[in-house]
């Protein structure tokens, strides 16, 4: 019998993965929940440049998580799972990445930041998410920021966990600038758990609202992704507008749904299920955009403006840290008049 050539011991094979890719592959499994996994993810940075043509309100991002377990139905964040070679747009709910030496990472990439450039916290996943019970990257983030001054900072959520650090967010707003948003789509209880399964109810958010601004914080609600047909009825929107100044919210805005292919993929199954007379409906609107005409998102807008002026409270982008805008109020159509 030949010897064979080969080596007794063959090296691994080289693993094919890059970049993102490969550093989750290589993540550590920390703990499993409830159809939820987490793993851990190193970095090499914290700030994102943001580069979307939307003209959005701010330069920089900072997702402390990659993968959300709130599992919202329309959430259009599902692509990034993607980029870790993730295809099923349920992994993102289900397999949550905590990034890691997020505070180091962050002193040094404030140095990059020009004055004038604002930073977005939560962007892509909630980063008051379950998992921040455990790991508290956010609050790590927090604490950086606290010792820094003159920065622009702005706080997307859907958490009523952010009031646990009211003192440190306090902390943060003397030297900088801070604005906080609280997503509420709707204060249909239940049509909030279908739509945000495992959020937090709308009561609680609002009721974390009214903390803040107790506080003294710069707090308002975000309504957005108004869903067409299903949570844009003008008497929707203007409640939430109304619950919104009650709990004392300073601003509020409200922007259409954005459907990418991937959110496609989870969202219309789910229009399917609980609301099928939309879905064709939806098909044709959505069909080779991912983006409705501006028509729609102007009348959103106008009718939310309408509703501020009732109201008393001001309209703004919630992903920006202020951009207040004063939109002329339009005549508020009957309750029944469809947007869609």
């Amino acid at each position: 019998m030949q010897p064979s050539s080969l080596p007794l011991f063959a090296p691994p094979p080289k693993s094919p993965l890059v970049g993102i890719a490969r550093l989750a592959s290589e993540g550590e499994s920390l703990r499993e929940g409830q159809n939820v996994e987490y793993f851990t993810l190193p970095a090499k940075s914290l700030l994102n440049r943001c580069t979307s043509g939307r003209g959005l309100p701010f330069t920089w991002t900072i997702n402390p998580y990659r993968g959300c377990e709130f599992g919202c139905q329309y959430c259009y964040a599902r692509y990034t799972h993607e980029f870790m070679e993730l295809r099923d747009g349920r992994e993102f709910e289900q397999k949550i990445y905590v990034k890691q030496h997020t505070s180091d990472l962050l002193r040094r990439d404030l140095r990059r930041v020009k004055p004038g450039e604002g930073i977005a916290l939560g962007t892509a996943t909630d980063p008051y998410q379950p998992a921040e019970r455990r790991y508290e990257v956010t609050r790590g983030i927090l604490e950086e920021f606290a010792r820094h001054r003159g920065f622009e900072l702005g706080i997307v959520t859907k958490s009523n966990l952010i009031v646990r650090d009211v003192d440190l967010l306090r902390e943060v707003s003397r030297n900088n600038v801070l604005s906080i948003h609280i997503t509420v789509t709707t204060l249909n209880v239940r049509l909030a758990r279908i739509l945000e399964p495992r959020a937090p109810r709308p009561d609680l958010r609002l009721d974390a609202v009214r903390q803040l601004s107790e506080a003294g914080l710069s707090v308002g609600v975000s309504s957005s992704p108004v869903l067409p047909g299903i949570t844009d009825l003008p008497a929707d929107l203007e409640a939430v507008v109304r619950a919104a100044a009650a709990a004392g919210g300073r601003h509020i805005f409200a922007g259409p749904l954005f459907l990418k292919p991937c959110s496609a993929a989870v969202f219309l199954p789910f229009l399917e299920q609980h609301f099928p007379q939309l879905v064709e409906n939806y098909r044709a609107r959505y069909h080779g955009r991912s983006f409705l005409p501006p028509s729609y998102g102007k009348r959103i807008a106008q009718l939310i403006a309408s509703f501020c002026q009732k109201y008393g409270i001001k309209r703004a982008d919630p992903r920006g840290a202020g951009s207040f805008t004063s939109d002329p109020p339009a005549q508020v159509p009957g309750e029944q008049l469809p947007l869609f």
